[in-house]
């Protein structure tokens, strides 16, 4: 992916929808991220303002963010949020898979970053990974993760369909028996995306 450095652009943001983040909970075990972030697109300048705003009442206002340029095919330099200027960074030896974030206040936010072109479910599975307390997983570990998990429940679908082509059938699924007695992180559907909250005790 070629990547544009843009040092002067900055735009205003524009009305849309909300970020789409999940958290880890304010008292949590620290881990290595504080949780997850799926964007809608690849374009930091319209993507940032959401993020940076979601994130005020909890780290403060955000005055820098960190990104590793490999995801992003423009990186510019300058974000105007609402009432205040994002100043970009970007690293190469930042794990793709993740954007730091920084205020005056209460310092450095560490996210996941899912790519805008992940599976609803696949998002999910990873909102939810990234927000767990204590985790030690980096970010690009959990994409590895995920992968594999993709690539494993394919191969499962695969065999699944090789299966009744071949006269077979699956029978009808049954709820797991824990499946209504887990506390965990709650998936809230709203219109046109899915939104995981943070994990409550």
């Amino acid at each position: 992916m070629t990547t544009t450095l843009d040092r002067t652009a900055s735009r205003a943001p524009s009305p849309g929808l909300p970020a789409r983040l999940s958290l880890t909970p304010r008292t949590a075990l620290a881990g290595r991220l504080d949780g997850a972030w799926w964007p809608r697109s690849r374009d930091l300048a319209a993507e940032l303002p959401p993020l940076a705003d979601a994130l005020e009442g909890r780290w403060g206002r955000i005055t820098r963010v960190l990104v590793n340029p490999d995801h992003w095919p423009v990186v510019p330099h300058k974000v105007a949020d609402t009432d205040h200027v994002l100043h970009v960074g970007w690293f190469t030896e930042q794990d793709p898979d993740k954007i730091i974030l920084l205020s005056y206040t209460t310092g450095r936010c560490d996210l996941l970053v899912i790519p805008p072109e992940t599976e609803p479910a696949s998002a999910a599975r990873l909102m939810t990974a990234a927000a767990l307390p204590g985790s030690i997983l980096t970010a690009g570990g959990l994409m590895s993760d995920e992968a594999a998990t993709g690539r494993r429940m394919q191969e499962a679908r695969s065999s699944e369909d090789a299966w009744e082509s071949e006269g077979g059938a699956t029978p009808a699924p049954q709820p797991h028996p824990a499946a209504h007695s887990v506390v965990g992180a709650r998936m809230i559907p709203l219109p046109g995306y899915m939104r995981v909250t943070t994990w409550r005790p």
